[in-house]
């Protein structure tokens, strides 16, 4: 049987996330993940794990299983993990912008194709997920602020970090959700708008 590439590749980066979580958790004694909440974001995390597979569900496991989807949607959770695992973030002063920005590229870009999977035009697809990507780095820092005020002290968190990582990953969001637009063809999103979602317009 040939394995779906998407499905391996998904199984992968869940795979990886999730020894990355442990891994942070079980020595977070070590300096690199000082401070860091490796066990709020051990659950916090592991949830997003949960969201893609729990959707696909709830509309009724519509097939083919949007691996890709799935995949792009958890990857930011990996690099944010993997840059604490390889200390990056303590070593590398640019980590945190690169991250923020090239996060939300792949997260926005997910959930824009998500959208596109529903027979939504293009447009407000594109719309929707830019507006996701700018409302999730909102929560996002608020998230980190909330840690930070229940003891967390290695977020290093200051006004100009903040505005920063604002306007880097908006600006990641507004590329992923231009990419993921330009790369469904549009007969693939009238043909699912004609058929009434029996035909998805991004690859699984």
């Amino acid at each position: 049987m040939k394995l779906n590439r998407w499905f391996v590749a998904n199984v992968f980066v869940k795979a990886l996330l999730i020894g990355l979580l442990l891994f942070g958790t079980i020595a977070s004694d070590l300096e690199r993940f000082e401070g860091k909440g490796m066990l709020q974001r051990l659950f916090g995390f592991g949830v997003v794990i949960l969201v893609v597979p729990g959707v696909w569900w709830l509309r009724g496991k519509r097939r083919p299983y949007p691996h890709l989807i799935d995949m792009l949607i958890v990857a930011p959770f990996v690099f944010d993990t993997l840059g604490n695992a390889l200390n990056f973030y303590n070593t590398v002063d640019a980590t945190d912008d690169v991250l923020h920005f090239l996060n939300w590229i792949f997260l926005v870009a997910g959930v824009t194709l998500a959208i596109l999977r529903t027979g939504l035009a293009r447009l407000p697809s594109w719309a929707i997920g830019v507006g996701f990507g700018g409302s999730a780095i909102l929560w996002w820092e608020v998230m980190e602020w909330v840690v930070m005020k229940q003891g967390a002290v290695g977020l290093n968190l200051t006004y100009d970090d903040t505005i920063g990582d604002l306007v880097l990953s908006f600006s990641g969001g507004l590329i992923g959700a231009t990419i993921a637009v330009l790369a469904t063809p549009l007969q693939r999103v009238v043909a699912v708008q004609a058929a009434g979602e029996v035909t998805d317009p991004v690859p699984a």
